[in-house]
């Protein structure tokens, strides 16, 4: 147990942050004007109890209609937190006033978890600017092509797990979308999903997730709590994070060791760090260098893998409800492909149809569909509303892409929907899922040619349907979907995948020989 001058300090301190907060809130309120609509807090509290944790997207879209406004604010203790459903006032205060609206919340969960080198959580300052502008530098659209043999290599690689195994999807999914974001930044190669990077990084997120949130600890709301020894009883958060961190830990060091290893023994394979490296040895370069770019490939690990599987999955799921969308998207790349050999990035722009389906599936499913927190530097209104500063700031990115003002029929898998009249596709090539203004997603380009040829190179090969049962009756596919922290992923389901002809399955093999 805590002795008495700590438990003393944890009550004052607790006490005199409750009525800080209380008298910041009342005026605050009277000085500036009101909060946009939501529940009603309770004292002290707030909204703690009415903030929904399975599908948060379309409750709050169900807010917005209950509360007439596309603009919603939710209160725990003294946090406030703003919900926008709209396209237009997502641009307006995440777009186009940037300077006020680049900020992410800091949670002193953050540095417990070991989780402050991820640039996506970083607050907005000195050391993001570092770390983005070395992704804009290796990132870039130019320097993302760079790393398309590698997409190419890993996805003839899925191709051969689909042809030997298709029951299997969802894990050579998985192992896809991790596999080639740990090749493009380390030159790893992943041979299973029992890797023991893997599976450090796996326990490492299921845990984190459980308190990497406003609601998820205590600590984030009062800080000392972290200070809290991991024997005292009921001290849950503070022994999640202390087991949290040493699988992150784990994670961390495997594929780095493994890059340096390799390199000393000259087997090198062109990947973002072997590369720094090989600079680093001829020209030099300094410790934060280092640093940085290994913050920037656990980034990208983390954050690109899952991402992509989510979407991915949602393209599975597409494919296996609608029979005629890929129908006509086979039919196009007989077309400008030919059926002797397999896509590749040349084929880009001659293929709009399957850019069309690479946008709904990113738009019918974004795979964070609240995105990722923005917070205010500044005090701000908007839509006559006042935002104190250090506000949350939630894109509701689901709502916003099944607006029906916007997209007739949201709830349809329609890549007709993104071309003109004249059949030339339209100028809504924006992937809201990227997210927005300064804190973009700064790998979007490696993302969005990773989903491209993942999609174009299934497509050329297999044919995607429903599963049967024993009597040879259509499995339904429902539409349901899980949240694994703030990702959404589609629930597991049965599909049929099948070669479409003999030469499609010799052309795989070929292809994944040529890998080894």
């Amino acid at each position: 147990m805590m002795d008495p001058d700590t438990t003393a300090f944890l009550a004052s301190a607790l006490l005199f942050f409750l009525l800080y907060e209380i008298i910041q809130h009342f005026t605050r309120r009277r000085r500036q004007g009101p909060y946009p609509p939501g529940p009603k807090p309770w004292p002290m509290i707030g909204n703690w109890f009415d903030i929904p944790f399975y599908r948060p997207c379309e409750t709050y879209l169900e807010w917005g209609k209950h509360y007439n406004s596309d603009i919603l604010h939710t209160e725990v203790f003294g946090q406030h937190t703003v919900i926008i459903n709209s396209r237009e006032i997502a641009d307006e205060l995440l777009e186009k006033r940037t300077r006020n609206t680049s900020g992410r919340i800091y949670f002193p969960i953050t540095q417990l978890l070991d989780w402050g080198y991820n640039i996506a959580l970083m607050v907005y300052g000195d050391e993001w600017r570092r770390h983005r502008k070395a992704c804009q530098q290796h990132l870039n659209r130019e320097a993302a092509k760079s790393y398309q043999p590698i997409q190419i290599k890993k996805t003839h690689e899925a191709l051969l797990a689909l042809l030997q195994s298709p029951e299997k999807f969802a894990a050579h999914n998985r192992m896809h979308s991790l596999g080639i974001t740990m090749d493009m930044m380390y030159g790893y190669q992943l041979k299973s999903l029992d890797d023991p990077v893997i599976s450090a990084a796996k326990k490492a997120i299921e845990l984190g997730n459980q308190v990497w949130s406003q609601t998820g600890s205590l600590i984030n709301t009062f800080p000392i709590l972290g200070r809290v020894p991991t024997w005292v009883p009921g001290a849950m958060s503070q022994k999640i994070t202390k087991e949290s961190a040493r699988w992150t830990a784990v994670m961390k060091s495997i594929p780095w060791e493994d890059t340096k290893r390799r390199m000393a023994e000259g087997n090198i394979t062109p990947s973002l760090l072997t590369q720094f490296l090989e600079r680093k040895a001829t020209v030099g370069a300094s410790e934060e260098e280092e640093e940085i770019l290994k913050n920037v490939a656990y980034t990208v690990y983390g954050a690109a893998s899952d991402t992509t599987e989510s979407a991915t999955g949602t393209f599975f799921y597409a494919m296996a409800k609608n029979p005629n969308v890929q129908k006509k998207a086979q039919a196009e790349i007989d077309r400008v492909v030919g059926t002797n050999r397999l896509p590749d990035f040349t084929d880009r722009s001659s293929l709009p149809y399957i850019e069309a389906i690479y946008r709904e599936v990113m738009r019918s499913a974004p795979p964070l569909p609240l995105g990722l927190m923005h917070t205010l530097a500044e005090d701000d209104v908007c839509e006559g509303y006042f935002l104190p500063a250090g506000t949350q700031v939630f894109p509701n990115i689901w709502a916003i892409t099944h607006d029906p003002n916007t997209y007739k029929d949201p709830h349809a898998f329609q890549p007709e929907r993104f071309f003109n009249e004249d059949g030339t596709l339209n100028d809504d090539d924006r992937i809201l899922a990227f997210g927005y203004g300064r804190r973009v997603c700064v790998g979007k380009y490696v993302a969005s040619s990773t989903m491209w040829i993942t999609i174009v190179s299934i497509l050329a090969c297999f044919d995607i349907g429903k599963a049967k049962d024993e009597r040879g009756n259509d499995i339904e596919v429902d539409d349901e979907y899980v949240e694994h922290g703030l990702i959404c992923h589609k629930k597991p389901f049965k599909c049929s995948i099948t070669p479409r002809s003999n030469l499609s399955r010799k052309l795989i093999e070929e292809a994944a020989g040529e890998c080894k």
